[in-house]
């Protein structure tokens, strides 16, 4: 019986650390830019939309979690933008200029107050990337994602349960040697 106890706290424990990697991986990578030199980490949240732009093409600068001024800069590419906005998120749009070299990557540095990060922009070597906005339901196939089980799998649930119950009980009740 410790046996059944010890590997039921142990499976509940491998479960729990599973879950956990996962957020914490997207809780970093959120939690700015990664340039991939490893010092670009900072206390506040940034980040340009679309990643990939168009010579010409108007790209949106958002900073989260600053409460001081902040700014955006990327000197090949536009003026300094300062970001306004309610609270700690602020935003704005600027304009890449014309004369951008396509397939070039750019940085783009954000500004709150004193503390400095950058991320990347890329040039893209075609027309201007317009973003897509959905007019309809998302068709995702056979479904199930969405609504709740079918009848089988209520069915066959309650079987289950049904059968590890009565097992456990016969269990509980069978002589002891």
């Amino acid at each position: 019986m410790r046996a059944a106890r010890i590997s039921a706290a142990a499976l509940l424990a491998g479960s729990a650390l599973a879950l956990a990697v996962p957020a914490a991986t997207a809780a970093t990578a959120d939690s700015g830019a990664d340039s991939g030199s490893g010092s670009n980490i900072t206390s506040f949240g940034f980040s340009v939309s679309p990643t990939t732009v168009a010579p010409g093409g108007v790209v949106t600068l958002q900073v989260t979690g600053c409460d001081k001024t902040a700014t955006a800069s990327a000197p090949a590419l536009f003026d300094d933008v300062t970001l306004r906005g309610s609270g700690s998120t602020k935003s704005a749009t600027a304009t890449v200029g014309a004369d951008a070299k396509p397939g070039a990557q750019y940085d783009v540095t954000f500004s709150c107050g004193g503390e400095k990060g950058s991320t990347p922009l890329t040039i893209s070597t075609g027309g201007p990337i317009t973003p897509v906005t959905p007019t309809g339901p998302v068709h995702t196939g056979f479904g199930g994602g969405v609504s709740g089980p079918d009848t089988t799998e209520v069915v066959f649930g309650v079987a289950l349960a049904g059968a590890a119950g009565v097992l456990l009980f016969r269990r509980s009740r069978a002589p002891r040697h």
